[in-house]
């Protein structure tokens, strides 16, 4: 099958969000001041592409802020708590908050449902640097991944749910529906970005029509890993990769239309590169 007879089409929505173009702009900006080492406390973002090519421009990766101690460190788009928060202002000379303004939005919407009287219910994954941050928003704030987890928690009179900014509304509805009748008042603050909702979206539109299905992203990445789920349920020939160097020929024999998506921490270099390579091997 020749180039003319393979079309590559790309999510209507797709790439690097606004927190994530954001974040590296301030990392940018940080760089081109030049007052001395610049360091992000965790990958700035779960794209480990664009974070080896910060720690090749001088930008290190740090697990705590003593290991910035005196210079510059960047907080994650991801979030901190706010004992980390206050540990990093104090010993660091400069502290530039690079937390996406919709996980803020989480934050402060945990802050005050605890202040309320609600049981604190984060809907998302357990370890993630996100749900960690809120977490430590919230006094006795709970997480659970999807409804069959409510099992396991004994829940209050009064409860408030709070979301990842990345998960699925299917997933929230499911643990909304399971909360119904077990609690006296049930108050959803829903947290999950817009960004993240249209590129499921457009992600599972295309695929309900593509052959082939590439999604690129970090393996690391939630909302990435989200629309591989997403894709793969629609067009079993769904390929998560990280950049173009895993594609593989195989992969688009027979494939008339191949979509393409990437995760909100993908800049389009990448999705232009991997588009590039896609032609090359059709």
């Amino acid at each position: 099958m020749s180039n003319a007879d393979v079309e590559i089409r790309i999510a209507k929505e797709a790439g690097a969000c606004y927190g994530v173009e954001r974040a590296l702009r301030m990392v940018q900006d940080a760089l081109a001041k030049g007052s001395g080492p610049v360091s992000t406390l965790g990958p700035l973002i779960h794209n480990p592409v664009v974070v080896a090519d910060l720690e090749h421009r001088g930008v290190a990766v740090v697990d705590a802020p003593e290991q910035a101690a005196g210079s510059t460190l960047v907080l994650r788009t991801h979030g901190v708590t706010p004992e980390v928060e206050q540990e990093a202002r104090r010993v660091c000379a400069h502290v530039i908050d690079a937390t996406c303004p919709f996980v803020k939005r989480a934050h402060r919407a945990a802050e005050t449902l605890s202040e309320q009287g609600y049981q604190v219910i984060v809907v998302g994954e357990a370890g993630h640097p996100e749900v960690e941050g809120t977490l430590g928003h919230a006094k006795g704030a709970v997480v659970i991944a999807n409804a069959c987890e409510l099992a396991n928690i004994k829940v209050q009179r009064k409860v408030g749910v709070v979301v990842q900014t990345t998960m699925t509304r299917t997933r929230l509805r499911e643990v909304i529906d399971g909360l119904l009748g077990r609690c006296e008042e049930l108050r959803l603050v829903n947290t999950i970005c817009e960004a993240t909702s249209s590129r499921q979206k457009a992600a599972a539109e295309l695929a309900d029509d593509a052959d082939v299905m590439v999604v690129i992203g970090g393996r690391n990445s939630a909302n990435t890993s989200r629309l591989a789920e997403i894709c793969q349920a629609r067009c079993p020939r769904t390929h998560h990769i990280e950049e173009e160097g895993e594609l593989e020929r195989a992969w688009f024999e027979a494939a008339r239309l191949i979509g393409v998506t990437a995760g909100a921490s993908t800049p389009n270099d990448q999705i232009d590169a991997v588009c590039r390579r896609i032609a090359e091997l059709c």
